[in-house]
């Protein structure tokens, strides 16, 4: 016999796929909702450290990519003392805490501002090799951690000198907000920074004492496992497809202490590109952030319903397997039996008949035929009824009747998640606190893109060739990819350098007076110009166009749904899916949500996250942040905005639901999978085969029978087969006829 084909594979399978369903049904939708803290929190906790390494990474590129450009762009002009670099560095960028100008042959301090930096932990002689440039983070007395940058000041006849730059590592705009608390690690599981955990002497009762001890306790035990699990490469941590965020990361749960969970989310330090190391991912360090969570203890489920289902699955399961055994393929079985008794010779007992169906008709051919092997007319077999009420498709239909009235309810009607479903305040919390860190973000990633035009524009001054010019907005384009390009007007409009795309300024106008902007050219995207005056060059400025998929990419954030960056006018300007230029907000109340945020006059901008049930879209949370800080990107008035359906959360009572929906999905699944493959195997054959049987008996002596598979129908068709070639034909029975009748006259 076929292992694929015939009359048990299907069935054997569709025993083992209900049991195994069974056995999911019980486990699954038993333990759905027994989790103290929902799957959702723990997943918020991830993606909120997910952010923080985001941010992190940025800023320490960031800052090792300007100190790099600013003294390269130094070192292609004439020679600057050293309290002149540190001084126009200190007015283009505020981010360092100290810099200092260090003679490299000699180790003399040149210029210094800010913080005294640790100048003797830099190894002078390192500095040719190849990584000897690379940042390094060291410990001050005061037990604060520094990242120390570098880079070189060369100019042709003076000795080279080191510039140098310490900033901390601390989070550049993280909205924590009041119980939240973040930490930097270092590869060895030291804590390098926190923030949102303040010191112990600083608060006043002895029960706040008591519990800032167990966070900083929890937050130490969390940064040792994350750690560890950080070293663990980004492909292996992972779910194959799960895709998000590029490096390690992940979620820990901690002790419980006076009514509440500490839950934390880890990740490390990934690139923008899957496979692209930085500078700041070389250093190997990873963020944790932290925050208590009220344990719920009525969200514990009974496991009744999981239990019940999956008796309820075995029960009816049991029944139709048994059908199936009992109407299909035991009389098929019995079939094959008897023709091969026929096929040997065996003719002196009756054939057993079944009882109904297309098994019937075949046995009572058989029978026919085995009277006929006995001599007797095929004409005077004929039944007057035959037995075609209740064949196999009928019993088909009657068990996926009976696998539907288990599969259809917990599809379409059990456990279903209402406009009362229970939305954890702190998922609304972690929506508005990650908007407004990537409200933050947007912003700081533009003052950071002008103040790279003010870097060149106050370079710009003593360079009067095009030429020199164009060299310099060139490298200042490569080195930054948020430009589509950048060039230089003159302050009737005349473009005097230029690298990249083609000007989009206005033609015949001379630079604007703000120092970033978004015209609506009519086309696909807006386009957002910045603008930095070259001092001493009588109104002449450096523009630099901003690409609109990198201000896209900064709003690409795992688990924060849709959203939209918006200016005063509530338009479009950017977008983490598909959108138009300068387009509406899909509803009022986003739009009413965008107001609220304080971008009104005599208003304080703040952000805020909401609630939203009914209206159409069902659950839904939504945030707002605006534009919150100084800078260039300040006077935009921009907000952002984000908002998903509650249902896209591993909330225990969607989580149910999905549960539920899935389980009987898979019961219609393996009862389509199964019943049809008894169907096209079995059944449709088995009717064919009926009917040449009862053609067969009623003296069809031509059609040849050939079997279609070997499995327990084709040996049936085979033994119809023998038996049809060792009945005589019609011409046979008349020349026996003729043959006796002589005979008899003789």
């Amino acid at each position: 016999m076929s292992l694929l084909g015939g009359i048990r594979p299907p069935i054997a399978v569709l025993s083992v796929l209900l049991l195994a369903l069974a056995g999911i049904t019980a486990l699954t939708l038993g333990r759905a909702g027994q989790e103290a803290v929902p799957q959702a929190i723990k997943s918020s906790q991830q993606h909120f450290a997910e952010d923080g390494a985001i941010a992190l990474r940025a800023s320490i590129d960031e800052s090792v990519t300007d100190l790099t450009r600013t003294a390269g762009l130094f070192s292609a002009g004439e020679p600057v003392p050293a309290d002149a670099v540190l001084d126009k560095i200190g007015s283009v960028y505020q981010k360092w805490m100290g810099t200092a100008v260090v003679e490299i042959s000699s180790g003399k301090l040149l210029a210094a501002r800010g913080e005294n930096l640790p100048l003797t932990a830099i190894d002078r002689g390192a500095l040719a090799d190849e990584d000897g440039l690379a940042p390094r983070m060291v410990r001050l007395e005061n037990g604060e951690t520094r990242l120390l940058s570098f880079a070189l000041l060369t100019w042709k006849g003076q000795p080279q000198q080191l510039l140098v730059a310490s900033g901390s590592l601390r989070f550049p705009g993280i909205s924590l907000g009041k119980f939240r608390s973040i930490a930097v690690v270092g590869q060895d599981g030291k804590v390098l920074s926190t923030d949102g955990i303040p010191e112990p002497e600083q608060v006043l009762t002895d029960l706040q004492r008591d519990e800032v001890k167990q966070s900083n306790k929890q937050l130490r035990s969390f940064a040792t496992t994350a750690a560890k699990k950080a070293r663990a490469h980004p492909l292996k941590s992972k779910e194959p497809g799960s895709g998000g965020f590029l490096g390690v990361s992940g979620h820990l749960t901690g002790e419980r202490y006076l009514g509440e969970r500490a839950v934390a989310g880890y990740a490390s330090l990934a690139g923008p590109e899957a496979g692209k190391a930085t500078v700041a991912t070389r250093l190997g360090l990873a963020v944790v952030a932290m925050v208590p969570v009220a344990e719920d203890p009525t969200a514990t489920s009974s496991s009744a319903f999981g239990i019940l289902a999956a008796a309820a699955l075995l029960l009816i399961g049991g029944v139709t397997v048994f059908l199936l055994l009992r109407t299909v393929q035991r009389p098929l079985i019995q079939l094959f039996l008897e023709g091969r008794r026929l096929t040997r010779g065996d003719l002196e007992r009756p054939v057993s008949v079944p009882r109904r169906g297309e098994a019937a008709r075949i046995g009572a051919a058989l029978e026919r035929l085995r009277r006929q092997l006995l001599g007797a007319p095929a004409d005077t077999q004929r039944e007057p009824g035959r037995r075609r009420r209740f064949g196999s498709r009928t019993l088909l239909a009657v068990c996926a009747v009976l696998l539907l009235a288990w599969s259809a309810p917990l599809m379409l009607l059990l456990n279903r998640a209402g406009d009362t479903v229970v939305v954890p305040q702190q998922l609304v919390n972690d929506q508005r606190e990650r908007t407004d860190t990537l409200t933050d973000r947007v912003r700081r990633a533009l003052n950071e893109g002008h103040a790279d035009l003010t870097s060149v524009a106050s370079l710009m001054g003593d360079r009067t060739e095009a030429s020199d010019m164009t060299t310099v907005l060139e490298s200042t384009l490569n080195q930054h990819a948020r430009y589509q390009s950048l060039y230089v007007l003159d302050a009737q409009g005349k473009v005097l350098a230029e690298a990249g795309g083609d000007p989009r300024s206005p033609s015949g106008k001379g630079p604007s007076d703000e120092a970033i902007r978004v015209v609506d050219e009519g086309g696909k995207e807006p386009v957002i110009f910045g603008t930095a005056e070259v001092p001493g060059r009588e109104g002449a400025a450096v523009v630099g166009e901003f690409r609109i998929e990198f201000l896209n990419s900064l709003l690409k954030r795992p688990g924060l749904g849709a959203v939209r960056v918006v200016d005063e006018k509530r338009r479009v300007i950017g977008a983490n899916t598909g959108y138009r230029e300068f387009e509406g907000l899909p509803n009022g109340r986003l739009k009413a949500l965008a107001e609220g945020t304080g971008q009104k006059v005599g208003l304080s901008p703040r952000p805020s996250g909401v609630l939203y049930r009914g209206g159409g879209d069902g659950i839904e949370i939504a945030a707002a942040a605006p534009f919150v800080g100084g800078g260039a990107a300040g006077s935009l008035r921009w907000t952002v905005l984000s908002w998903q359906p509650a249902s896209n959360l591993a909330i225990p009572e969607y989580s149910l639901q999905n549960r539920t929906v899935l389980a009987g999905l898979l019961g219609i699944t393996a009862a389509a999978a199964c019943l049809g493959w008894l169907h096209i195997v079995v059944v449709r054959p088995l009717r064919h085969l009926a009917d040449q049987a009862e053609a067969l008996a009623d003296g069809d002596r031509r059609t040849v029978l050939y079997p279609r598979h070997h499995d327990e129908v084709g040996a049936v068709t085979r033994s119809l087969e023998l038996l049809r070639q060792q009945l005589p034909t019609g011409t046979q029975r008349k020349r026996d006829g003729v043959t006796a009748g002589l005979a008899g006259r003789n």
